[in-house]
């Protein structure tokens, strides 16, 4: 086997890769919410859903495929996440992350399952009462995906500060995060911001979280290489 392929299938190289999973998520999320195109609010008429789901039948499924695809990379990211907790003895912290982007990721699931039934077929079945009813549960299931998204950032935040791998500063944002984050979960006004289709929980906590995930990652990602280089072994030059 050659020095290239051996460097190749080192376990630290998949270990990297892993540690920046999460950036990749962020990115291919973001791609996702554009292409899937803005979800009609709750309450919204049979002509509206019947025009998005029906209309953009193509859009919606593609969307969904890259949203799937954008949660293994979320998973990803947690399993590396865990790992480094893990390997600073904070074992508590790491179960907390798996247990809660395992929850995450199986409600943002349930959401694709329903839009992508929605544009399928059912949207097209004629029948506007399941329609809607699905469409409003799906708006629903983001402010319940608020709590256990709260608790990733915080066992992440906790997890790192604890394994002193990020600063006083970034473990305040972090706290910050989670306390934003957790808000979201208590958006049930009828309308307006706070509603479960207003702009906090469909646009401010969401957009926190994936920044705070972009960050952690980064950060991850950064110490994995700096380990790397520190245990590299200095070559000797003998005259």
């Amino acid at each position: 086997m050659s020095a290239q392929e051996r460097t190749t299938m080192e376990p630290s190289t998949f270990d990297r890769i892993w540690r920046g999973s999460g950036i990749a998520f962020v990115v291919t999320f973001v791609v996702s919410w554009f292409v899937y195109g803005s979800q009609p609010d709750i309450g919204a008429s049979a002509a509206t859903l019947a025009s998005f789901y029906e209309g953009d039948r193509t859009r919606i499924l593609l969307g969904s495929s890259l949203l799937a695809l954008a949660l293994l990379n979320l998973l990803w990211f947690a399993a590396a996440l865990a790992s480094r907790l893990r390997d600073a003895g904070q074992g508590i912290w790491a179960a907390a992350a798996t247990a809660a982007s395992t929850a995450v990721a199986t409600i943002i699931y349930v959401r694709i399952f329903i839009g992508a039934a929605l544009a399928y077929s059912i949207a097209g079945s004629g029948n506007d009462a399941v329609t809607a009813g699905l469409n409003d549960l799906s708006r629903v299931l983001l402010v319940v995906a608020a709590f256990p998204t709260a608790m990733l950032i915080m066992a992440g935040t906790f997890g790192l500060q604890q394994a002193r791998v990020i600063s006083k500063g970034s473990f305040a944002a972090g706290v910050a995060a989670v306390i934003l984050v957790l808000l979201g979960g208590t958006t049930w006004a009828n309308d307006g911001v706070w509603a479960p289709d207003g702009a906090y929980s469909r646009l401010i906590w969401p957009v926190i979280a994936l920044c705070w995930i972009a960050i952690a990652s980064g950060i991850l990602y950064t110490h994995s290489v700096a380990a790397r280089r520190a245990t590299r072994p200095t070559s000797v030059s003998i005259a």
